[in-house]
């Protein structure tokens, strides 16, 4: 029914900047409440990386502070990511997260998550 597609990893050297955007799209009438980006590094737990607000308040982990940005643009149903400053500790794989709320609200929302994108930083 709702699908979210993550696009702009890669592999970017340290201190170098990178952009994940997030677009949910699907066959049903939705409106997409929360969004966020999540990420794994490898042999670790998945972790937050930021959230926003439908309103745009915003929420960051302190390990990314002052060098990420996340942003939103309602009318495309797209949440990004501006990464600054990259650190090879932020290798890892980014996850969308959307809460979802599909119309006519008969249901209640649901979260929904990207299929991953691959960040990798170089020392």
């Amino acid at each position: 029914q709702v699908q979210l597609v993550e696009s702009g990893g890669g592999l970017v050297q340290a201190g170098g900047s990178l952009r994940l955007s997030c677009a949910a799209s699907g066959s049903s009438t939705f409106r997409v409440n929360n969004m966020g980006w999540y990420r794994q590094e490898p042999g670790k737990q998945r972790e937050l990386v930021a959230t926003i607000t439908s309103s745009g308040s915003t929420n960051y982990a302190d390990s990314v502070k002052g060098r990420f940005t996340i942003s939103r643009d309602n009318a495309k149903n797209t949440v990004f990511l501006q990464m600054n400053s990259l650190k090879p500790e932020d290798t890892g794989v980014y996850y969308c997260n959307a809460n979802i709320l599909l119309l006519p609200p008969k249901i209640g929302s649901s979260n929904y998550w990207g299929q991953g994108t691959m960040v990798t930083v170089s020392s």
